[in-house]
C-alpha cells in the first residue's frame, strides 16, 4: 500500500491501482481527491470535510463512493443516490478493494461549553488507522497510526500517551496545518523520544510504501 500525505488531515492510500482518500478538508489541496475511487470522512468540521471537494471527486468518477457518518452523509446523499453510505462505530465494509473498520463515536472535547459532534475513525486493511479528531484506541494492533499532532482539542502529553496506548509500529503526523515550522522539531523530538514507536513526518505530497 502506498500512503501519500496531503495538507492537514488528508491522506491518499493506493493499492492495486485503486485510490482511497480520507478527510479532504478546507486546508487540503484541490487535487487531493483527483482519481479517488472511494472517500472516507471522519466528521463534519470543515478542516476534514469540504463539500465542494467531495462533489468534485464524485462527479469526476461515477463509480466512486463516500463512506461517512450521518451528519456528512445527509448533505450529499440526495445528489448521489446509492453512492453515499452512512457508517458508525462497529461497522465494517469494503471500499474500492480496501477493507475498512469503523471505530469511535465522538469528537474530542474542545471546551466543555462547545457541544461535541460525532466522529469516527477508520482502520484500513487492518493496518492504517485514521482517528479523525479523537484519540480513539481501536482495540486491536495497528501497524501505522495517523497521528493528530496539533489541534485545539489536544496537547502534546496526550498525543504521546495516545501513541503509547495504541502502540503502532510507526506513526505519521496528520492534523498539522496549525503547527509552525519552528515548533516541529520540538514535537518530533518529544514524540519520537517518549512515544515508544517509529515517529515520522511526511511533507505534503510526499509518499511512503507501507
Amino acid at each position: 500500500m502506498k500512503l501519500t500525505k496531503k495538507s492537514h488531515a488528508c491522506v491518499r492510500l493506493e493499492k492495486d491501482g485503486r485510490t482511497l482518500v480520507l478527510d479532504p478538508g478546507m486546508f487540503t489541496e484541490e487535487d487531493a481527491v483527483l482519481g479517488a475511487d472511494a472517500l472516507l470522512v471522519t466528521h463534519e468540521h470543515p478542516d476534514h470535510f469540504d463539500e465542494g471537494r467531495l462533489r468534485a471527486a464524485l462527479d469526476a468518477n461515477p463509480a466512486a463512493g463516500l463512506w461517512t457518518l450521518r451528519s456528512v452523509a445527509d448533505r450529499l446523499a440526495p445528489a448521489y443516490p446509492g453512492r453515499v453510505h452512512t457508517v458508525g462505530h462497529g461497522d465494517a465494509f469494503t471500499a474500492a478493494g480496501f477493507d475498512v473498520e469503523v471505530h469511535g463515536e465522538l469528537h474530542a472535547v474542545i471546551h466543555p461549553d462547545i457541544p461535541r459532534v460525532t466522529n469516527v475513525g477508520f482502520l484500513v486493511d487492518g493496518a492504517v488507522f485514521h482517528p479523525g479528531d479523537a484519540l480513539t484506541v481501536p482495540g486491536r494492533p495497528v501497524d501505522t497510526l495517523l497521528l493528530p499532532v496539533m489541534a485545539p482539542w489536544n496537547k502534546i502529553s496526550e498525543v504521546i500517551d495516545y501513541v503509547r496506548e495504541v502502540r503502532p509500529r510507526r506513526a505519521y503526523d496528520i492534523h498539522d496545518a496549525l503547527l509552525t515550522d519552528l515548533a516541529r522539531p520540538i514535537y518530533d523530538r518529544q514524540i519520537g523520544e517518549l512515544g515508544g514507536t517509529d515517529h515520522q513526518r511526511l511533507a505534503s505530497g510526499a509518499s511512503a510504501e507501507l
